[in-house]
């Protein structure tokens, strides 16, 4: 019998891969997506040959009240996939408050907001399991992404404290750390930026958001039972 699982973010490419291998493995889905309508839409036509129960729900993770539109959206749940997000690229000195504000809501206060709603439909079960796609630079922090990496850098101490809180009422938390994946993030950089990038990295190429979404289904599973608090690595060898 599948599990009912909220992917938040599912439009983007790792989101995508993320929905496409849960849905494989026969749970059922929650597809959150904010503009991207139209990828949501190819989305579901995708996930329909595995038969499951596929539901799209749109919310803006960079306002306020944002979360609220999720929870109450969502019904049985099992599980709860934060993939949620968007990059913030330039120096500290040119950075506005708003943006500030809206990669923290977007990163940081709906993640926790939203777990917070929706814990109690865990906790009823006595079993749940919590993933934040966070980010290598959540690990290690990037020039000219500050904010962005304190942002992620918030998500991973959320995910060791919250994974304390829950483990006795049967809930793991863990987080994903990629590195560079191939997708739209990643549009920005030239042919020349993309080369020195790959370089850097030990494995000498970008990640695939499949390798993302291969490590989600092992945090999901029974496989990683006594696993929780920790931050896994998809990142080619770039941090250790």
């Amino acid at each position: 019998m599948g599990k009912y699982v909220l992917i938040t973010g599912a439009s983007g490419g790792i989101g995508q891969a993320i929905s496409l291998k849960l849905a494989s493995e026969g749970n059922h889905l929650y597809l959150h997506y904010n503009q991207n309508e139209s990828s949501i839409k190819e989305l579901v036509t995708k996930l329909k040959p595995y038969g499951g129960e596929y539901y799209t729900i749109k919310a803006d993770l960079s306002d306020p009240l944002g979360h609220e539109q999720l929870i109450k959206n969502v019904f049985s749940l099992d599980a709860i996939v934060h993939c949620a997000g968007n990059a913030h690229y330039g120096m500290l000195l040119d950075l506005q408050l708003k943006d500030v504000e809206a990669l923290m809501r977007t990163h940081v206060t709906h993640p926790l907001m939203l777990t917070k709603g929706l814990l109690p439909k865990m906790m009823s079960k006595k079993a749940g399991n919590i993933v934040v796609i966070s980010s290598i630079w959540g690990q290690t922090g990037a020039a000219c992404e500050v904010a962005y990496s304190a942002a992620k850098g918030a998500q991973l101490a959320f995910v060791k404290a919250l994974s304390k809180e829950v483990a006795l009422s049967g809930i793991r938390v863990n987080a994903i750390a990629p590195g560079a994946i191939n997708t739209a993030m990643l549009d920005g950089f030239s042919g020349a930026e993309m080369d020195l990038l790959k370089e850097e990295i030990p494995m000498g190429r970008l990640g695939l958001p499949e390798e993302v979404a291969n490590a989600t289904s092992f945090l999901l599973s029974d496989q990683s039972a006594y696993i929780t608090g920790q931050v896994i690595g998809v990142n080619g060898g770039w941090y250790t």
